[in-house]
């Protein structure tokens, strides 16, 4: 199982370059980007041309939002969705560690209700009644998922196939936008914000408020990743590390123990659900075993069903099947006692 090296800090890479018309300027941006996910599966990302101020009027709508009395986030609740999307109260999701989390959300994806019932994560958003809010949260996805695409096209790059290599497997893919609140832990146990775990589609694009990110190195010991200006914190998730089959790490994370109120904005960038994920020929080798390849939706919705505790309910009374083939949850990343 691949193991990012005993790294004590996560390299911050500007990816303007990106959008170079010179080559070279793009091959020596996609080259750092290639080397952190590699050696560490984490890195700082400047430079994407995220405004700034979309960003702090998607804060806004979402500190409105959270600051409702539970009846109102309840409306929209998650449950109520076909499609996994909606709030998640405290204690909605569980890891594979086994305790809930200290933390509420609100996931919502591309709004396509034109897709109802294309795939278990395709369709709508239930959108709260608040003024302004659909705006301000679609206008950040997009942001960030142009972002997304940019650093995607890098690390094809890197790989030596086409820069597009990735765009033709992005027509409607899943990828889900959390918003989320972690108020103060003041209980005298040690619970985390969010327990350790991978993440399930190909990387991850975060902003958040305060520290408390965590990530595992090949030593087993959690470095600190706390916000950093200008910069999203962008991670290797499952999928592309079997993609790679294991060249780039999807590394353990963790948020800890939430003294100070903290808000977290991941956008979990995914390929459409049916594309079939399997290391490429050229990293296959008789002394590297090569993993077995997966559908990208199904391993996303097989790992979200396991974690969340309304869709755990629906397996255990039947009315909800694992895809065929499922792996258990953390079946990618390393654990603190055995990295």
């Amino acid at each position: 199982m691949p193991s990012p090296t005993s790294f004590d800090t996560v390299p911050e890479i500007d990816v303007s370059g990106l959008s170079s018309q010179d080559p070279a300027v793009r091959a020596a941006v996609a080259q750092e980007l290639g080397e952190a996910a590699h050696r560490v599966g984490f890195m700082y990302v400047s430079g994407t041309g995220v405004p700034d101020a979309v960003f702090d009027r998607m804060h806004a709508a979402a500190q409105a939002f959270f600051d409702q009395p539970m009846d109102a986030k309840m409306a929209v609740y998650i449950g109520n969705s076909t499609n996994h999307r909606g709030y998640v109260p405290e204690g909605g999701e569980v890891f594979a560690g086994g305790t809930p989390d200290k933390k509420e959300a609100y996931d919502c994806a591309r709004h396509r209700p034109d897709r109802a019932g294309a795939t278990a994560l395709s369709g709508p958003n239930q959108w709260p009644d608040l003024p302004g809010f659909a705006d301000a949260v679609s206008e950040y996805y997009e942001a960030v998922f142009e972002a997304g695409r940019a650093i995607m096209r890098g690390f094809a790059l890197y790989l030596s196939e086409p820069e597009d290599f990735f765009d033709r497997l992005l027509t409607d893919p899943p990828s889900q936008l959390r918003l989320i609140h972690y108020p103060v832990d003041e209980s005298a146990a040690d619970r985390p914000g969010i327990g350790a775990h991978t993440d399930y589609e190909c990387i991850t694009l975060l902003k958040a408020t305060q520290p408390g990110l965590e990530v595992l190195n090949g030593a087993g010991q959690w470095i600190d990743v706390p916000p950093r200006p200008g910069c999203f914190v962008v991670n290797i998730g499952d999928m592309v590390e079997l993609w790679t089959n294991g060249l780039f790490v999807a590394t353990t994370h963790r948020v800890r123990k939430v003294v100070d109120e903290r808000y977290s904005y991941p956008l979990f960038f995914s390929v459409d659900y049916d594309t079939f994920v399997e290391p490429l020929p050229k990293l296959r080798s008789p002394g590297q075993p090569c993993r077995a390849g997966l559908r990208a939706g199904d391993h996303l919705f097989a790992q979200t069903a396991q974690s969340f505790v309304y869709l755990r309910a629906r397996i255990d009374a039947g009315e909800l099947s694992l895809p065929a083939g499922s792996l258990a949850l953390s079946s990618f990343g390393h654990s603190e006692t055995a990295p």
